[in-house]
């Protein structure tokens, strides 16, 4: 709850096979922070919390205000390898479904999200985008398998990594949309979904200007 109270962050371990780490705000779904370790991301998020509300008054959406920053880790949970997928970790709030309003207002956060995400393809030239298809392709992927687990169909995916990428977006928005704020995992599924599209933004972002400081 936002005010004076302490904040509750959940922490996921191994996201990939680099041992990354994220930690996530309990109160803002999608609202993120990767590290190399958890008492690093746990430091960050602050900072991204700050951010995030900020990000979305700006498109015109309420955004609670959090006084101080006394955050910290209430649950950890780690990603798991599942017949060679890997599964990201779910929380106990991730169980609770969103109310109808929370359900709507979450989908607008994802299209916003989803709007960082193309702004930034949109930034790539010719020769970066060939870099940048191992992240829409992680994007890609972590789609298919939450379309899954919701129960939901595989959309056909064209050869192109946008298109790929712009398919499985329709796949599963039609799919939250289908499944409502009472589907299973749709909490879960919002969360991941934003904050993988914000991370996907921002480092295809950072390349672009490590590229330009490089003189590529």
């Amino acid at each position: 709850m936002a005010g004076t109270m302490p904040h509750a962050v959940f922490v996921e371990t191994g996201i990939d096979q680099s041992g990354m780490v994220a930690a996530y705000a309990a109160e803002l779904p999608g609202c993120a922070t990767f590290a190399s370790t958890d008492a690093e991301a746990v430091a960050e998020i602050p900072l991204r919390v700050a951010r995030f509300t900020a990000w979305l008054r700006e498109h015109g959406e309420q955004a609670p205000e959090f006084i101080g920053d006394n955050w910290y880790e209430v649950e950890r949970s780690a990603a798991v390898d599942a017949e060679g997928v890997r599964r990201r970790a779910a929380f106990s709030l991730d169980e609770l479904p969103p109310s109808e309003q929370d359900f709507r207002r979450y989908a607008r956060w994802l299209e916003l999200a989803r709007e960082e995400l193309a702004d930034a393809i949109d930034g790539l030239d010719e020769e970066r985008s060939g870099p940048a298809s191992a992240v829409l392709d992680g994007v890609v992927q972590q789609d298919l398998q939450i379309i899954g687990e919701l129960g939901g169909s595989a959309p056909n995916l064209p050869r192109d990594p946008i298109d790929r990428l712009y398919a499985t977006r329709d796949a599963l928005t039609e799919t939250l949309e289908r499944g409502g704020p009472a589907g299973e995992g749709v909490r879960r599924a919002i969360r991941l979904a934003i904050a993988d599209d914000l991370r996907a933004a921002e480092l295809l972002r950072e390349g672009m200007k490590a590229a330009g400081t490089s003189g590529l």
